[in-house]
């Protein structure tokens, strides 16, 4: 028998469920990244987020190189019609690839652990605290001690600016990673209470 894939306690396996989480997580990063016409501004960005549930919800590996292309390509796009400056787009860009890769192996790493418990929770906060702290140094230390923006790029002046932007950072892909599996539940259970409907009607 073979071995189930990680991510088979926490969603479809149907080329048709990983279809729609795929556009759905796209979608998402497109209304919240940066500032283009597909933007929301009043969202904050949801990158960190998307990362972390390409991980936990699609099964091709592939499937992280491609969002990689999708927020490097949204990036571009700001820079090119003007809607952001070239203050991020420094040497140091590439700390992203880094800090996305390791979101996305924090939600395959989830994806092993999670049940259908309200009692796994903590795991998944767990899992979220580790992950956005070592996703947070690479993006955050990369950009502050080999972008060139920072005239004196010490490790003291590091250490003071996390209390600043890292909760931010954390609150806001703990913030969305919920509202994705408050979604996931209730598509489950919609799902559910339709074949019990019709199996009954058969």
């Amino acid at each position: 028998m073979s071995k189930p894939h990680p991510v088979d306690a926490l969603v479809p396996a149907s080329p048709r469920a990983q279809a729609a989480i795929a556009v759905a997580l796209a979608a998402l990063m497109i209304c919240t990244r940066g500032q283009h016409f597909a933007s929301v501004d009043a969202l904050p960005s949801a990158s960190w987020a998307v990362f972390f549930l390409v991980g936990a919800l699609l099964r091709p590996a592939w499937a992280l190189p491609l969002f990689f292309a999708l927020s490097t390509s949204l990036d571009l796009l700001s820079l090119a019609s003007g809607t952001i400056s070239d203050w991020c787009l420094s040497p140091a860009y590439w700390a992203l690839a880094v800090a996305y890769t390791v979101l996305w192996f924090g939600g395959r790493t989830y994806a092993r652990l999670h049940r259908e418990d309200w009692r796994f929770v903590p795991r998944l906060a767990l899992v979220l605290l580790v992950t956005a702290s070592v996703a947070y140094l690479a993006s955050k230390g990369g950009f502050h001690f080999f972008s060139g923006r920072h005239p004196d790029p010490t490790f003291a002046n590091f250490v003071a600016r996390i209390p600043r932007y890292y909760p931010p950072a954390i609150g806001t892909l703990a913030g969305y990673v919920a509202v994705a599996m408050l979604v996931r539940l209730l598509c489950r259970v919609v799902a559910s209470r339709l074949a019990v409907s019709t199996g009954a009607r058969a």
